[in-house]
């Protein structure tokens, strides 16, 4: 965490690591999940977007490894629940979120996603100059996509349906094949394409065969609408920090794919409006909500949970500072060269990085290697089994064979 001695944290503003992981492990739900076989009814739509929500959304560029991110979380169910819940206001929507990444977010919230993402200021392009769209053709796109998907129903367009919508309504430039994508070319009008999900024009659509689709947010919440950016961009700061805190302007900006200068000005607004004061911890300082007066000992502890949670999941993501969460030759091994997380599952202990693991299905048989970074003790190793059984029964697995060792594959795997 950034350490700012230029700021004052008062008495009783101090925290130590250990209640951090605390505090963040209980608010993302991963503390005090009941036992593998304990009875509990299947988990509701809405029950799923609770889930959602207070994890800030789940990165759903693998959908199976969102999947498994909500199903720790849930504490039953399985990953038929999960896909239950993208259907109706009450559930999911699937759409481009932080990061102009995929996401899946609670549909009640998508107003303040859609408010608070179409603020944020342009990034860089990386494309070449002649490749890239012009803020007017940008424009043309948005408006193109929103209009098209107005008038597709609620069966929506497959992306080849959208973008010979898009071009004849905008001119034959945004059809240019300009963007590589994969092992082919994706043209140019899709430079905006999750800008028009950010601005609340499209979100995606129930997949037709093996294609997915894209749909009008109105067909899904009827008189949807984004809010207003003020108001949008004070909440999702509040949710951010809720979940993450304590947190800096830097690491927010990261999480959300904005520039720093932009959310430190952010903060500093909050700030001297009294929406948010400092917290030391162990000598850094981050920001928690000026509201949020919980006292650590009142969160579940985390000491003594063990959890395996997979690719790009929203804790491993949004949590900092990286050699806090992993310490150690955690680092090493389960970090990218630049320091981005979630490349591998990861195997978490206390509330931090402890190892990494790998999963491999054939039906509905799935063998699980889990490589730990340091000896598990027997209550550790009972624990993983019980992680273990957890994550076979969402999965809906008749056959789950653990074992302990290396995991020889890299990441992505």
């Amino acid at each position: 965490m950034d350490i700012d001695n230029g700021i004052d944290t008062t008495e009783g503003s101090h925290l130590s690591w250990r209640q951090v992981w605390d505090r963040r492990m209980a608010r993302h739900g991963l503390t005090g999940v009941p036992s593998p076989g304990t009875a509990s009814p299947a988990p509701t739509p809405s029950r799923v977007a609770d889930v959602v929500a207070a994890m800030c959304g789940a990165h759903a560029q693998v959908m199976s490894a969102a999947e498994l991110s909500i199903g720790a979380r849930l504490g039953g169910g399985t990953r038929a629940d999960v896909r239950a819940a993208l259907d109706g206001a009450e559930g999911l929507v699937k759409t481009y979120g932080p990061r102009g990444t995929v996401h899946l977010l609670a549909a009640r919230d998508l107003p303040m996603w859609t408010g608070a993402l179409s603020a944020l200021p342009s990034g860089p392009n990386g494309l070449p100059q002649a490749s890239r769209l012009t803020d007017r053709q940008t424009e043309e796109v948005v408006a193109a996509v929103a209009v098209a998907l107005a008038d597709a129903g609620d069966e929506g367009l497959t992306a080849e349906e959208l973008s010979d919508a898009v071009v004849a309504a905008t001119g034959p430039w945004a059809g240019d094949l300009v963007m590589p994508a994969f092992q082919g070319m994706w043209p140019r009008w899709r430079q905006a394409l999750h800008l028009a999900a950010h601005r609340g024009a499209l979100c995606f659509g129930p997949d037709r065969g093996r294609k997915a689709t894209y749909l009008s947010p109105e067909r899904r919440l009827p008189g949807f609408r984004p809010a207003p950016a003020d108001e949008a961009l004070h909440s999702l700061v509040a949710r951010y920090l809720h979940a993450y805190g304590p947190a800096t302007p830097r690491q927010f900006a990261q999480w959300l794919g904005a520039p720093p200068v932009w959310a430190a000005a952010l903060f500093d607004t909050l700030a001297a409006a009294g929406s948010l004061r400092p917290v030391d911890v162990e000598g850094s300082t981050g920001w928690l909500n000026a509201a949020d007066d919980q006292e650590p000992d009142t969160e579940t502890p985390a000491a003594g949970t063990l959890r395996l949670l997979p690719y790009f999941d929203a804790y491993v993501v949004g949590c900092h500072p990286r050699d806090q969460l992993f310490p150690g030759p955690a680092a090493a091994r389960a970090l990218s060269r630049t320091g981005q997380a979630g490349n591998y599952p990861v195997l978490l202990v206390d509330g931090t990085v402890a190892g990494v693991w790998h999963l491999r299905r054939s039906g509905r048989t799935a063998d699980l290697t889990v490589e730990p970074l340091a000896r598990l003790s027997a209550a550790r190793r009972r624990a993983l089994d019980e992680e273990a059984a957890r994550i076979g029964a969402f999965l809906d697995t008749t056959t789950l064979r653990v074992t302990v060792g290396p995991v020889t594959v890299g990441p992505h795997a």
